[in-house]
């Protein structure tokens, strides 16, 4: 019986997961960067799920802004807060009183030099990442590819404990990205995994009674 009752639990957890994730995804649909999240199997987690980033291009949006870069392709700026890298799709930097490219943030996006002191006009950035003022090339953004179950989402972009690995993408100035989550695909999602928790719960319900009418019984003899 507690065979039964676990497996019972497991799967209406999983469906409970799987929901929040679809829902914390609708909810960050307007995110500019946003990449979306599934409930995988963990088995080092207490609950046996955790959640996992799922990469991929969102639309872009023309802004016309030099400082506004979008990925394309699997890949993350790296940022400096606090003296640790962070990663983050955010592509919308602006200047920040130091004369640094930065995040809106304050943290300041890292290139093959270090933090990137701008001059205050005619900013360049090619599809490889590569910053120039006029035909002076500044320096090369740093942008990895990583291994998306060893994201950490934190506020304002993730950490990730592996090793990072080279990005093959490209660079778009002028464009910001939107969030990759893909709104029909979540509500299909929604409503599967809301039909099946039902099923489950309903599987519950009859189990449960069987027990009261097995104990009944049991008790009448």
């Amino acid at each position: 019986m507690s065979d039964t009752i676990q497996a019972l639990s497991r799967a209406l957890n999983a469906d409970i997961q799987g929901i929040n994730a679809v829902s914390h995804n609708v909810a960050n649909i307007n995110t500019p960067g946003y990449q979306g999240v599934r409930a995988v199997a963990d088995f080092s987690a207490s609950a046996g799920l955790s959640r996992q980033v799922v990469l991929g291009d969102g639309p872009l949006r023309s802004t016309g802004r030099p400082l506004d870069l979008a990925l394309r392709g699997e890949g993350f700026f790296v940022v400096d807060r606090g003296g640790q890298p962070l990663l983050t799709r955010v592509g919308s930097f602006v200047r920040d009183a130091g004369g640094y490219l930065a995040t809106r943030g304050g943290d300041r996006v890292m290139t093959d030099a270090g933090a990137l002191p701008l001059p205050d006009e005619g900013v360049r950035v090619d599809e490889q990442g590569v910053v120039w003022s006029g035909d002076q090339r500044l320096a090369q953004l740093t942008i990895v590819a990583v291994d998306p179950g060893r994201l950490q989402a934190v506020e304002g972009g993730y950490r990730h404990d592996g090793a990072l690995a080279t990005w093959s993408g490209r660079v778009q100035q002028g464009a910001t990205e939107q969030s990759n989550v893909d709104a029909a695909a979540q509500t299909l999602q929604l409503i599967e995994l809301t039909r099946h928790a039902e099923s489950v719960q309903r599987v519950v319900s009859i189990y449960d009674r069987t027990l009261d009418v097995g104990i009944n019984r049991i008790g009448d003899n």
